[in-house]
């Protein structure tokens, strides 16, 4: 058990530290470093009963435990500084750095021989409902994004000295639920710049389709390889329609069922994309044969595109890092680079979207290229539900 509970603190470690909680995770790490290490050597000396007996595995028989005390100590005083940074964050993490101390001293007192069983046992207890309780909701709020499970206000809050005005951001940040602010995007993006813009999964690079040189921007500020192609969004599939492309029945049964949400079909290339108003960037969208599109589920994102048309998307995060799931990732991570950021808050989703290559619907189904936020199981399900009616 106390193995098991060094892995889970080891994976909330790893998420945190993909959350950004650079303190999370090193309490995490280092909590998981301890728990597998007493649970090792009471393993251990659970097997091999005399405390003498174990000199020949762990070298540490009678006058040799010295390491393991000095461990123990070492591990005291860096859990005193977690205890610390812990009280201005939440309450389950200062409860659980507290539990943590209280172990290491079982750990300390188990390295020279002195420590009582029931100690031991109400401690582990203790520090197990609270770490359990600590890891599961770690694991929860950094999976899904958001504050499922509670972790209680920090004891005190640390107050900076700040200035009397702030940083201005490295570009123009507008709210999404200001016309005004959605208006600036707009015309932004339809003068040829690249802004940074939610969607209904995560945030995403958006340029428009009638400025090739703002796409080709896209891949330089992503440091994007070339031969990875970017797909474009539209309002509604009423745009698609009027384009008029060489699309079956099928497809459009399938895009309809699909449209508007987290899955973007991989469809045929031609002239039609003219007609849809990709205009100038055709050639810079897509493959030579194909051109993946989307219809997003997102309201301030739609009203975006009708006052642009459509728009070359792809995520907004340095090539090969984690997907940005709030404005302000965005901000610090490319609004050096960019015009400007429309700001949503937190995305509804932590991951991509779903593509599905749709080319070959007719002939031999569809292929799932990316299982993002749809279950690629649920994708196939809609694709035998319309294929079967």
């Amino acid at each position: 058990l106390v193995l098991i509970g060094g892995f889970v603190q080891l994976l909330a470690g790893f998420l945190a530290f993909r959350k950004y909680d650079h303190l999370g995770g090193a309490a995490f790490l280092t909590f998981s470093a301890l728990w597998s290490s007493y649970g090792a050597t009471r393993i251990i000396s659970a097997a091999y009963p005399p405390w003498q007996n174990l000199s020949h595995l762990v070298n540490i028989g009678a006058g040799k435990s010295e390491g393991f005390t000095a461990g123990s100590v070492a591990f005291l005083v860096l859990n005193t500084f977690l205890i610390i940074l812990a009280s201005s964050f939440n309450v389950v993490l200062l409860f659980m750095t507290l539990a943590m101390e209280l172990l290491i001293i079982c750990f300390l007192l188990f390295t020279v021989e002195n420590l009582p069983w029931p100690f031991e046992i109400v401690m582990l207890s203790i520090f197990s409902i609270i770490c359990f309780y600590g890891a599961t909701a770690s694991l929860a709020n950094n999976m899904f994004g958001k504050n499922l499970i509670m972790m209680g206000p920090p004891l005190f809050m640390a107050e900076s000295a700040k200035e009397d005005h702030d940083d201005p951001p490295p570009c123009i940040c507008p709210k999404s639920h200001c016309t005004s602010g959605l208006r600036t995007i707009a015309d932004l993006l339809n003068t040829g710049a690249v802004c940074g813009v939610p969607t209904d999964t995560v945030y995403a690079l958006a340029a428009s389709c009638k400025h090739p040189q703002a796409i080709e921007k896209v891949y330089r500020i992503k440091d994007r390889p070339q031969e990875k192609p970017i797909c474009i969004f539209i309002s509604n599939l009423d745009q698609l329609r009027a384009a008029a492309p060489p699309i079956s029945p099928l497809l459009w049964d399938f895009m309809e069922n699909v449209y508007p949400g987290g899955i973007g079909c991989i469809i045929k290339k031609g002239e039609w994309l003219k007609k849809l108003g990709v205009g100038a960037g055709y050639s810079r969208v897509g493959t030579p044969d194909s051109i993946m599109i989307r219809v997003p589920d997102l309201t301030v994102l739609v009203h975006l595109i009708d006052m642009t048309g459509p728009l070359a998307i792809t995520s907004a995060n340095p090539s090969g890092e984690v997907d940005s799931t709030h404005h302000d990732m965005v901000i610090s991570r490319l609004g050096h680079k960019l015009e400007g950021v429309l700001c949503d808050g937190e995305s509804d989703e932590v991951v991509a979207s779903t593509v599905v290559n749709c080319t070959k619907i007719d002939e031999s189904g569809i292929t799932i290229v990316r299982e993002g936020c749809i279950p690629a199981g649920k994708v196939m399900q809609i694709f035998e539900r319309v294929k079967n009616r």
